[in-house]
């Protein structure tokens, strides 16, 4: 049973997270703005499916982040990497979370392994992870 202290810090956390990824996409979309005036916050609703009084919200952090579909359309159309704009709203892509399910225990090892591991050093990885070298 969660005590009342964590409920509250779980919700610190979110709220937390909102916000941020709220500034992080209203910067994006005005950022696109600047340059065509078709990143209106209704214009960019009507393309991503979703109500501009949400998309407001969530930019001001007053709502969560969307669903992953919603994230990944939002990502497609303001030229963001899907996968980052998902870490941002604190979500992970399908997909991996499938393959993860998968052998948890073995992941999570391999991704508290390489929390130290400097970019450089876990990019030669992923690079030798997909030419099949070991």
């Amino acid at each position: 049973m969660e005590s009342n202290w964590q409920l509250t810090v779980d919700r610190q956390d979110d709220d937390a997270r909102a916000k941020s990824f709220g500034t992080h996409l209203r910067r994006l979309r005005e950022q696109r703005r600047a340059v065509n005036r078709r990143y209106s916050v209704r214009q960019t609703a009507e393309r991503i499916g979703v109500e501009p009084t949400f998309l407001s919200k969530i930019e001001r952090g007053e709502a969560y982040p969307p669903e992953e579909e919603t994230v990944r359309r939002l990502a497609a159309d303001l030229g963001e990497d899907a996968d980052l704009l998902l870490a941002q709203a604190g979500l992970v892509a399908g997909d991996v979370l499938e393959t993860i399910i998968m052998r948890p225990i073995l992941f999570a090892e391999l991704i508290r392994g390489l929390s130290d591991v400097s970019d450089q050093e876990l990019l030669a990885l992923v690079h030798r992870v997909r030419n099949g070298a070991g």
